[in-house]
């Protein structure tokens, strides 16, 4: 029997654990299985991640080759290793079969795009979920309400069509829109919450948080400097 999901994989596959859920103790079949499945899984992201990946690169040629400005500063993407996607599953609580992986684990594969204003986030987000082919299934918009700690980025769920031999399989793929001073602040934010295995310390904290207040402030000026560089009599940028 063949489905949307793949080459001789089926409904009830889909439906089937991980690892038997009937006793702890694994056979070396079982853990093949498991390893199997979840290289599957990584491979259909890995070609959903592939065509959100073509269609940036495409408008940025574009934008390259057709018109005065690029708004896209630069491009990276991941995809989950196997040890990342159990770790979420064990801490979400998610049930162990490949069904609720894909409802339930939406960051599996992932895109960021990171743009020079605020206002290219936005124009790239409008530009990318217009595609017909593509469909939204959630928007986080931590641009216009960022989270307390001072994150800033446009987060957009989409759920992207993949062809393979057996047929077609929707594949859900994360793209994050940034200016170049969120990037900067999301990363240097990582990297300490890294280093103090999630336990930061208050005064870094607080630290942080002025950090993302500068940062929009400096997303904010540079952007006015721009708009009157190209629009000199067309005033201070509309606000979103």
């Amino acid at each position: 029997m063949r489905t949307a999901y793949g080459e001789g994989v089926t409904a009830i596959d889909e439906a089937l654990p991980l690892f038997p859920t009937d006793s702890m103790e694994f056979s070396l079949q079982d853990l093949r299985d498991a390893r199997d499945k979840i290289q599957r899984i990584i491979l259909e992201y890995t070609f959903g991640l592939r065509e959100i990946e073509t269609k940036i690169s495409i408008l940025r040629d574009e934008f390259l080759q057709m018109h005065d400005y690029n708004p896209i500063e630069h491009v990276s993407s991941r995809v989950k290793t196997p040890d990342s996607i159990i770790e979420k599953i064990t801490r979400k609580n998610i049930a162990r079969d490949v069904a609720s992986i894909r409802e339930h684990i939406t960051d599996i594969a992932g895109v960021r795009v990171t743009c020079s204003f605020v206002r290219d986030a936005y124009r790239l987000f409008d530009l990318l979920t217009a595609q017909d082919d593509l469909s939204v299934r959630l928007v986080k918009d931590y641009i216009a309400k960022p989270k307390p700690n001072g994150y800033k980025s446009l987060h957009v769920i989409m759920d992207v069509p993949v062809y393979l031999s057996s047929g077609k399989l929707i594949v859900p793929v994360e793209v994050q829109f940034r200016t170049i001073a969120m990037d900067f602040w999301a990363s240097l934010e990582h990297k300490i919450y890294y280093k103090y295995s999630g336990q930061v310390p208050g005064t870094l904290l607080t630290d942080l948080k002025l950090a993302a207040d500068t940062a929009a402030h400096l997303d904010a000026h540079m952007e006015r400097l721009h708009h009157e560089l190209h629009e000199p009599d067309a005033g201070a940028p509309p606000a979103r």
